[in-house]
């Protein structure tokens, strides 16, 4: 196989397989057209297609200009802020937003830096601290100092992590309550994915090697990762859900956002999750209502990163969705939505306290 065809193959599996987390590993594909083909009760949905109610930008404190959109009356006592994961956008939070946007909050979605609709920032600055520094500008346009929630997924709760260590004194008093979704403190690079031992150890050493090449052979990468629309589709659908029986039409659309993200952006944020470790902020969240979900069947954050959360944090209502992978809140978004509706009413109804700053 010639070395382009090798690294675009390389490229496809690191882009998919990083749907949130960072990690990757280059696996032979298979021919699953058959598969795509099932009957499928979600076709023709148009995922992340949902109208917003309002759309308008934010300037991050380095300049980067973020999209965000809201869904809700402006003068609801209750602001809900979603942060989406690695290679996403805020179309992740398709059936939240569909489930959610009834009661009586008021939404607030927005693209993390480099993604979606975002403007792509520089590569220096994409890390977890500096989205943690993101979020907080969102909050100060969007929730002033109104009470407010945060959920996070993956990469998202990483940071809302990061804002925990940065501006502890937020939660407690205007942040009323924390939503963890598939995420982890850290230790993302000892993640086996599923793999054998052998191949887990191998990749310590590729990942790395694969990030810096496609960051310098970005065109490659790009061009090449997308020639195996069967592979990038088993990949996707074997890293971001659990159930062997997903909506084929739930996999394209993640497919689509992932292949949306640029290889230089994937590569970008590669290091700062590998490096990533912030279990000391959990602390922080000691003082405001509490949630974390995982799917048990998640191979990108496995339960026991989220085992390992509640052990921290033994207040917090933690909720395991049978059968889930990765991207639980699309793939049981019924079971997901409904711990959401309980946690929402419990962190409105919990009183402001002061945090002391540390």
């Amino acid at each position: 196989m010639p070395r382009a065809r090798k690294l675009g193959l390389v490229g496809a599996a690191l882009g998919v397989l990083t749907a949130s987390t960072g990690a990757a590993v280059a696996i032979a594909g298979r021919r699953i057209g058959t598969q795509r083909r099932l009957p499928d009760p979600a076709a023709g949905t148009r995922f992340g297609a949902l109208a917003a109610d309002r759309s308008y930008t934010v300037t991050a404190d380095d300049g980067t200009r973020l999209h965000v959109e809201e869904v809700g009356r402006p003068d609801a006592e209750l602001v809900v802020v979603f942060v989406h994961g690695y290679t996403l956008a805020l179309g992740s939070w398709h059936f939240q937003r569909l489930a959610l946007s009834e009661a009586d909050v008021r939404l607030v979605f927005y693209d993390l830096r480099s993604h979606g609709l975002s403007e792509r920032a520089a590569s220096d600055s994409c890390d977890i601290d500096q989205l943690g520094h993101d979020l907080a500008a969102v909050l100060e346009t969007a929730a002033a100092q109104g009470p407010t929630v945060l959920v996070g997924h993956s990469m998202g709760g990483m940071t809302i992590m990061s804002l925990a260590e940065q501006r502890p004194e937020l939660f407690g008093g205007q942040v009323r309550g924390v939503a963890l979704l598939s995420t982890t403190t850290g230790g993302l690079a000892g993640v086996d994915l599923g793999l054998p031992p052998a191949l887990a150890r191998l990749k310590l050493l590729a990942l790395p090697m694969l990030a810096k090449g496609m960051r310098s052979r970005p065109r490659i990468a790009e061009l090449t990762r997308r020639t195996g629309s069967d592979l990038s589709w088993w990949l996707t659908k074997s890293y971001s859900f659990g159930d062997r029986l997903v909506s084929p039409a739930l996999v394209d659309y993640v497919g689509q956002l992932i292949a949306a993200t640029p290889v230089e952006v994937i590569a970008d944020f590669f290091g700062t999750l590998m490096g990533y470790e912030k279990v000391h902020a959990l602390s922080v969240l000691s003082g405001v209502e509490t949630l974390i979900v995982c799917g048990d069947a998640d191979r990108l954050t496995p339960l026991s990163h989220s085992r390992a959360m509640v052990e921290e944090l033994p207040a917090a209502e933690f909720v395991v969705v049978p059968g889930a992978g990765h991207l639980a809140m699309m793939e049981q978004p019924e079971q997901v939505n409904t711990a959401l509706h309980a946690f929402l009413a419990r962190a409105a109804a919990r009183p402001a306290v002061n945090h002391r700053r540390v």
